[in-house]
């Protein structure tokens, strides 16, 4: 599978910046962010790709509909691949507003409140991580799946510290953490 981080948001331009938490609740992407969102679907468009899956939080939702529409795939929600809470960014936008934000898109199996609750442990972390290499070590078809998520759960899954937009193919049946080559990094500035 391939795990691809979001885009730059806003957050990551203060917070890139100051170092300091700048309070900005699920930030969307900057310009900046849209761009390395076009140019990372292109970088995965001979990919063989055939399923595309997203967190939840606005930046990882905003990321994956670009990358879908270039792909020509849909994009499907999952909560178990969000951001370990930590930061004001991590605390998400209720179920209800996500679905009037994008109708198209289904969030019928995510609560109001979804997201975990601050501060989340990394042994946390680390168990959400674990389940979902193993659903997907389950998944027939893993090496076609696109999965659109966060630097801290790319770091969970694969030791990686990645920057924006960055994709990295993990093979879920390696050791835990690891097996994850980077093989796609934006070159927007």
């Amino acid at each position: 599978m391939i795990l691809v981080r979001h885009g730059q948001s806003e957050f990551n331009v203060i917070y890139g910046e100051t170092r300091q938490d700048p309070g900005i609740v699920d930030p969307v992407l900057t310009e900046l962010g849209h761009q390395q969102a076009a140019e990372t679907a292109r970088a995965l468009a001979d990919s063989g790709a055939h399923t595309l899956i997203a967190s939840p939080y606005r930046r990882a939702i905003q990321t994956a509909l670009i990358v879908g529409e270039t792909l020509g795939l849909d994009v499907t929600i999952d909560p178990l691949i969000g951001e370990r809470a930590a930061f004001s960014c991590d605390i998400g936008t209720p179920g209800s507003t996500l679905a009037t934000t994008w109708p198209t898109l289904d969030f019928a199996h995510i609560g109001e409140n979804w997201w975990p609750d601050m501060e989340e442990s990394e042994e946390s972390l680390d168990l959400r991580g674990q389940a979902f290499r193993n659903r997907m070590r389950d998944h027939d078809r893993w090496e076609g799946v696109v999965v659109v998520t966060h630097w801290g759960f790319i770091r969970t899954l694969t030791g990686h510290r990645v920057g924006n937009c960055t994709a990295v193919r993990l093979d879920p049946h390696a050791a835990h953490p690891g097996g994850g080559t980077v093989v796609s990094v934006p070159d927007v500035c």
